[in-house]
């Protein structure tokens, strides 16, 4: 039996931008429903986060999500079961209180586990699906990892010692010690996907900031048989690093140059040498003809010397980091998050128009 696997889905993230609610819709389009269709699989395992934001679900992200993905699931037939994620829940001691369970409860073919992890039985394999551990779960979760009989594992941890963004290491979270007695464990929440000590986290499905710009994306199918993972890529990319060096560049090489796959992308132009002001400014413009979302150029020469690209890559940062970093540095007295989030739907609202 073959069950697809898909987590950290952040529906409506990036402050609901439509430029990624599109990419998304792209992704289950072209791959995810092409995939389920041709090797007929009727169970769906989401390990969390099936909505990006905590507190609240943006009208347009909901009734998106319906039709691109919950519809669709439901009219295939696929059972689904949702183990709820931290960004699904509104809480961080409870899991009491959850998007998934209020926004789903209409389809019939969907089971939502946000409290103590539960034995499934997939054609005589047992994979216990976990929730989110909070402080109110915490007890009956170790407990449940215990007594179980499953030598599968799937959940939403956060485990200390793993990646949480590529080169980065988490330093607080549970013990991976803790599910020593399993054969597999599968995660979401880090997006960066890795694996050791018998666990691994999965990673996301598509591209949701610069910290995912080249890593792996995609979901996974897993066969209860041979209990074996099969990764199934996403090539649907929404960040671009481009290396700009018109030395021995002409108009016609800037007019020959391929951007059908940057509409509605975003795009780093790292500046290695720029001698030729007019066949720069016929660059940059062939970009923003091709429709892309963000287009930002990098051209400190001298981290350039320091460091090479990689440095200077390292140092770029997208739009709406540098608009929260400077949040940061404003003295607000009500409602920081609130603040932050206007701001980021302004910028959003900046990009449709």
């Amino acid at each position: 039996m073959k069950v697809a696997v898909i987590n950290d889905l952040h529906l409506g993230v990036r402050g609901d931008s439509h430029i990624f609610l599109d990419k998304q819709k792209l992704f289950y389009e072209e791959v995810f429903f092409p995939t389920i269709k041709s090797e007929d699989i009727k169970v769906l395992l989401v390990p969390g986060d099936v909505f990006d934001r905590r507190k609240y679900v943006n009208f347009v992200t909901y009734k998106k999500a319906q039709t691109m993905l919950f519809d669709e699931l439901h009219e295939l037939g696929v059972d689904v079961h949702i183990s709820v994620g931290n960004h699904d829940c509104s809480y961080k001691n409870t899991n009491i209180i959850n998007s998934v369970d209020l926004l789903l409860d209409k389809y019939d073919n969907i089971t939502v586990y946000d409290n103590a992890p539960v034995e499934l039985d997939l054609d005589g394999c047992k994979v216990m699906m976990s929730p989110w551990i909070s402080p109110s779960n915490y007890r009956s979760s170790m407990e449940a990892f215990k007594n179980t009989k499953a030598q599968i594992l799937m959940g939403h941890f956060e485990i200390e010692g793993f990646e949480m963004q590529k080169g980065r290491l988490c330093d607080h979270g549970l013990n991976k010690n803790v599910f020593e007695k399993f054969d597999a464990v599968y995660s979401g929440h880090f997006h960066h996907p890795s694996s050791h000590s018998g666990i691994t986290y999965l990673g996301a499905p598509y591209e949701m900031n610069w910290t995912d710009f080249e890593g792996r994306r995609g979901f996974h199918i897993f066969d209860t048989e041979t209990r074996e993972m099969e990764f199934v890529a996403n090539p649907f990319r929404m960040f671009h690093k481009l290396v700009y060096d018109d030395y021995n560049m002409t108009i016609d090489d800037v007019a020959a140059l391929d951007t059908s796959l940057l509409s509605d992308t975003y795009i780093k132009v790292i500046v290695n040498n720029k001698t030729n002001p007019q066949i720069f400014d016929l660059f940059i413009e062939r970009l923003q003809q091709a429709g892309a979302a963000d287009v930002q150029i990098v051209e400190d020469v001298a981290i350039l010397d320091v460091g090479g690209a990689d440095a200077l890559i390292d140092e770029a940062q997208d739009t709406p980091t540098i608009l929260k970093q400077y949040m940061s540095g404003v003295e607000i007295k009500h409602d920081r998050e609130r603040a932050e989030l206007l701001l980021l739907d302004l910028y959003q609202e900046a990009l449709a128009i």
